[in-house]
């Protein structure tokens, strides 16, 4: 697919010219500021700078912080007290490191639903989605394993709890178990693995944060209206973009202030809010938590995994099949991970030729309903294992594969779009140009 046509980098002192031929590293970084972004992008689009910032933030801090933390089941609860008692400014590296990640995670929530209602998952951009949930997938694990390292109890007993999931899966599972645990139980192996690999994979993760951006700049963004940018002349793409500095990045840079600010208030005046007071408590393995729950980004996958007990006649038809291969354990697993994995898939269970939920009446119910969905599972992520919580788990659960395997497939064949603009300029006009009694340029929806 060819790009967006737009100018190019020329290096003009001899300087320039010199390195250019060299190292074109101020070429890569001009071609990046300026390139042709839709110029009706809304706020929506501004969760990249919030999570590139974040990246920064919890890479930085958590350098630091490995610089104090000491990775032994003796130590480490200790050694997490010593930061914040006698590290200068240990408490607030820790605070900021343990609300960056809070941040992380409601800024790549925002920045996946808004994917997912805009269609941005669509032709060409589907490398960029894998990719982009590759990315979710190791911020998962990155932020499970930082929560075993302050080796506290729901620390500990959460890691017992989701590692034995690993020994539901069959035949390999208690193998592949003690692999991940460095021994039978969880302990000073465990620990220190987790904090190897914890160090390890935000750098993982800002590799592909590159190919990810690499991605989207060669195929060009989405926007709102789902119309891809005119690519029959630089002056048509002109119309339809605006280049990337100064524009959106003063945006971003207006948008991210304001989350700061919020993010700086929580952080001084409420640290310890999405926390749990049972993790100031060091990790004992002889006294079990009345309620053991994960952090709040975990717990709508967490509701998932619980939903599916033996009782449920899914998991007994699965079992059945499988002759008890498949076991409620097993395939609580299987749902937690077919959860993230649905939404993986969605470029190809997506079956309408409209790209963006604006001109999709039916699909913005449905829609709303996931992201209500969404938040139900959460907070039902967090309550007891009991009714009716079990039932209603149970219920967003159904909903949540159903919106993905049943309902947006089924979109595609029986709603009718609403009017698209023919051009994102038309779009751009209509919502911000001066009111000259102009119209408004549509083109019929796509049969």
């Amino acid at each position: 697919m060819a790009g967006i046509p737009h100018d190019h980098y020329e290096p003009k002192s001899n300087g320039e010219k010199w390195l250019h031929t060299r190292l074109p590293v101020v070429g890569l970084l001009y071609d990046t500021l300026m390139i042709p972004t839709p110029k009706n992008l809304n706020w929506m689009w501004i969760w990249g700078i919030v999570l590139t910032f974040c990246l920064a933030l919890q890479i930085v801090t958590g350098i630091v912080l490995a610089m104090h933390y000491t990775p032994h089941v003796d130590a480490a609860f200790s050694s997490v007290e010593h930061i914040m008692r006698n590290v200068n400014g240990g408490y607030m590296l820790r605070y900021l490191h343990m609300n960056g990640a809070s941040l992380f995670f409601v800024a790549v929530y925002a920045h996946i639903f808004r994917g997912l209602y805009y269609g941005s998952y669509k032709a060409p951009r589907e490398i960029t989605w894998i990719v982009g949930m590759l990315i979710y997938l190791l911020m998962m694990a990155t932020g499970f394993m930082g929560y075993v390292l302050p080796w506290g109890q729901m620390s500990f007993w959460g890691a017992t709890v989701i590692t034995g999931l690993f020994g539901a899966i069959p035949f390999i599972g208690e193998s592949l178990q003690t692999l991940l645990l460095g021994g039978p139980a969880v302990d000073n192996a465990t620990l220190n693995r987790f904090f190897s690999l914890h160090y390890l994979l935000p750098f993982v993760i800002a590799g592909l944060v590159i190919v990810h951006i690499w991605a989207f700049h060669t195929t060009g963004n989405n926007n709102p209206t789902g119309v891809e940018v005119r690519r029959t002349s630089k002056e048509d793409a002109q119309k339809d973009t605006l280049p990337f500095w100064p524009y959106f990045v003063m945006k971003d840079l207006f948008a991210l202030a304001v989350i700061l600010v919020v993010f700086f208030a929580i952080v001084g005046f409420m640290p310890n809010y999405l926390g749990h007071p049972d993790n100031y408590i060091e990790a004992n393995p002889l006294s079990t938590p009345a309620h053991i729950v994960p952090e709040w980004y975990f717990l709508p996958f967490y509701a998932i995994l619980r939903a599916f007990t033996a009782e449920v006649w899914v998991v007994q038809i699965a079992s059945f099949v499988t002759g008890g291969i498949i076991d409620a354990k097993f395939f609580g697993v299987l749902a937690m991970f077919g959860a993230i994995a649905v939404m993986a898939l969605v470029p190809w269970l997506d079956t309408s030729s409209v790209r963006s939920g604006r001109y999709r009446p039916m699909f913005k119910w449905w829609f709303a309903l996931l992201v209500i969905d969404f938040f139900a599972l959460m907070w039902l992520g967090a309550m007891p294992a009991e009714e009716p919580y079990a039932s209603f788990s149970l219920i967003a659960s159904a909903y949540w594969f159903a919106y993905f395997l049943v309902i947006l497939p089924l979109l595609g064949v029986i709603e009718k779009p609403a009017p698209q603009p023919e051009t994102i300029e038309a779009d751009f006009d209509a919502h911000y140009a001066p009111k000259t009694g102009g119209t408004k340029t549509l083109v019929k929806p796509a049969e």
